[in-house]
């Protein structure tokens, strides 16, 4: 293996770091198989018992009505995350999108939308108007409000309980880190966030954005309390086959108000044509539970690499994962930069291709990105990115198999120590 690693660009020196790296890591990746062979069975039973036949996976075009496969599949992600009903739809072209469609659905002038775990993503803030850009809730007269984590980052419940007033209409908890460094938060944590939020104000709509979460843990937020769970296709869920898509699984009433605001009132989900994608959507979400699981690994993999070197990890290498985006605080621009080439120099489309950091719609700063991938932008595939600010943390995910993850972490580690970014005998 020294000998096809070698020829692959990575040097004995990279390759040898990388092995007793991995010594220690056995018994964790054994407890990420036994979660992805429970969430496997779970897709495979909401398969079988709403009855997907291969006319599923035949499609429809036109107006899309009785698409017999669309149907069925929003079926089957409403029976996996145990909730009332699903929509599950291409015409719903990434996170962002699911999440401001479930958002603008749900509120109305003169609601609240409340985070109780500090700033959205960057995406969100000109969904929300905390950026003004036409269009945000805030032109809507829906007003924001948010309580930060406490230092620690666990949940600042007394402030949380006095930001609930008679406005507050939904409650949104973004599950991962995003471009921050805190932990990201376990089914559990939310869980009990929710409980809390619920015994203040009952009705609240409590909404859990789920992006890179599904499938790293046996439950998900549905089954802890959240009304809606929200994510991209070209994450998790997708499994890699799927080539665009978000769902919206929660409560009847927030996912029908979601379907209204995706096409039309008074059409709902009974419109939307499938378009051919039915059998990558099956597909890669039968898929998805051991990609996720290699993702994992991977993430794994890049945390105790890097805590070897001596950089702050997030999370360690020991700690247990709630989603597949590992952050490595690299500490310089420089080292930002090389990373993510060399995860490009290790992709298996556009290998050739040199990411620098530039302007990108919706963020704030210049970002990033590595992203060689059969989807574009899909980030269940090899991935990572950063936008260029302090503290120059670097956020690495996706794989769709571990020894691909395996072999991006060494090469974004070898392009660190040709560049003398990095020293390999700490």
């Amino acid at each position: 293996m020294e000998n096809i690693y070698k020829d692959m660009g990575i040097s004995d020196e990279v390759f040898e770091f990388g092995q007793k790296a991995l010594e220690g890591l056995k018994d964790r990746f054994a407890e990420i198989d036994v979660i992805a062979e429970a969430n496997q069975m779970k897709v495979l039973k909401a398969l079988q018992e709403c009855q997907v036949s291969e006319a599923c996976m035949l499609g429809t075009t036109g107006y899309g009505y009785n698409d017999l496969g669309r149907d069925r599949l929003e079926e089957v992600y409403a029976h996996i995350f145990h909730t009332e009903d699903a929509l599950v739809r291409p015409q719903i072209t990434c996170g962002t999108h699911a999440l401001a469609l479930a958002l603008m659905s749900n509120l109305r002038p003169g609601d609240e939308l409340l985070s109780p775990v500090g700033k959205p993503y960057d995406t969100l803030e000109k969904v929300i108007g905390i950026t003004p850009h036409p269009g945000s809730l805030a032109e809507y007269g829906i007003s924001y409000r948010q309580v930060d984590l406490l230092s620690d980052g666990s949940f600042d419940y007394e402030n949380i309980k006095k930001a609930i007033n008679d406005k507050t209409k939904l409650v949104t908890i973004q599950r991962s880190k995003g471009y921050q460094t805190r932990p990201s938060f376990s089914v559990d944590q939310i869980g009990e966030l929710t409980a809390f939020v619920k015994s203040i104000k009952r009705e609240v709509i409590v909404m859990v954005d789920n992006c890179y979460g599904e499938f790293t843990e046996k439950k998900e937020p549905s089954d802890v309390g959240a009304d809606m769970v929200v994510g991209s296709l070209i994450k998790n869920p997708g499994g890699g086959l799927a080539p665009i898509g978000g769902y919206i699984a929660g409560k009847k009433e927030c996912v029908e108000n979601a379907s209204y605001r995706l096409t039309s009132p008074g059409l709902g989900k009974e419109v939307g044509a499938s378009l051919g994608v039915l059998k990558d959507f099956y597909q890669g979400l039968f898929l998805s539970p051991t990609v996720a699981a290699s993702a994992e690994k991977g993430a794994i993999f890049a945390a105790a690499i890097y805590e070897a070197l001596g950089f702050d990890v997030i999370p360690k290498a020991d700690e247990k994962r709630h989603d597949i985006i590992q952050s490595v605080v690299l500490r310089s621009a420089e080292r930002v930069i090389a990373f993510c080439q060399g995860i490009q120099k290790a992709s298996p489309v556009d290998s050739m291709a040199m990411p620098y950091p530039d302007d990108m719609p919706g963020y704030d700063s210049q970002v990033i990105m590595a992203a060689g991938n059969f989807i574009s932008g899909s980030s269940i595939e090899l991935s990572a990115d950063a936008p260029i600010r302090e503290p120059y943390a670097v956020y690495f995910q996706g794989g769709l198999t571990w020894p691909h993850a395996k072999f991006g972490i060494l090469r974004a580690t070898e392009e660190l120590y040709e560049k003398g970014l990095i020293e390999l005998n700490r």
